[in-house]
């Protein structure tokens, strides 16, 4: 089995509805996304998956964040765009894609290099 994983960086501010602290105020993030994909075979050319394509994969799901504020964008019009959150929503998101060989493992949220979030479902 092998795990393939891409990195994408997104710039947006967000703030914490219901939370006490200064994380309740708008502020900014550059947020690092690190998606993680299991492949149980490598196809002909010898690629468990072509990281290029996951890349854009990524991009397209990733894109509509970059440079805004979280907030005014669904579904964290609705809920706290925390980085667990934002991590769920990503991996759900990207879900669809993939099947068979290749199945969608994890996405990591980092808030900052100290700190992040992962989902994995199940």
């Amino acid at each position: 089995m092998y795990t393939i994983s891409v990195e994408k960086n997104f710039d947006a501010a967000h703030f914490l509805r219901g939370y006490s602290g200064k994380c309740e105020k708008l502020h900014g993030h550059r947020y690092r996304v690190i998606v993680r994909l299991i492949c149980h075979k490598l196809n002909e050319v010898g690629l468990a998956y072509d990281f290029t394509a996951l890349k854009r994969q990524v991009a397209e799901v990733t894109d509509k964040y970059d440079h805004q504020c979280l907030n005014d964008i669904e579904p964290f019009d609705r809920i706290n765009p925390s980085a667990e959150n934002i991590a769920s929503t990503i991996y759900n998101d990207l879900k669809p894609d993939f099947s068979g060989d290749a199945a969608l493992d994890g996405v990591e949220v980092w808030e900052s290099p100290e700190s992040c979030a992962l989902y994995r479902q199940g």
